[in-house]
């Protein structure tokens, strides 16, 4: 009888190890989010972005989805003086499929605008600030 509640024992703590391993790595293997740029709504001028990121926190990993008709928008990443003048940048070339997904590869400030004349300035222009880590809770502990 000593022998099987030994056994017992030993599966009990061995499963317990294997689930403390998961709630370990399963918030950083499904924390990543796919944000579609403006909802329904997609990439367009007249649209409120500062409205739409407002409330959201946007992590290292996750990525923007910018959705519009292909040939009437595009999207170019711009630095912080060229949001503010809705100046397309002198180097680097728009996104222009209509789908344009772009992963936040790293952290910090982020900027993007419309590049067809009048869009940025009519509204179409986004900025995010990109946070490292994730937003999956930290998990809990399990005790033996």
């Amino acid at each position: 009888m000593a022998f099987f509640a030994s056994k017992n024992k030993k599966a009990l703590v061995s499963m317990i190890a294997v689930v403390a391993a998961l709630a370990v790595l399963a918030p950083t293997m499904t924390s990543a989010k796919q944000y579609v740029v403006g909802d329904g709504e997609g990439w367009t001028k007249g649209f409120d972005y500062s409205a739409w990121t407002a409330g959201k926190q946007f992590f290292v990993g996750d990525s923007l989805v910018f959705n519009y008709s292909q040939g009437r928008h595009n999207v170019f990443k711009v630095n912080g003086t060229e949001f503010k003048q809705c100046l397309k940048p002198l180097v680097g070339s728009p996104f222009t499929t209509g789908k344009d997904e772009i992963e936040l590869e790293t952290a910090g400030r982020k900027w993007y605008i419309c590049g067809v004349s009048g869009h940025c300035s009519a509204g179409q222009k986004l900025f995010i600030n990109v946070l490292e880590g994730s937003a999956a809770p930290a998990p809990t502990p399990v005790s033996p």
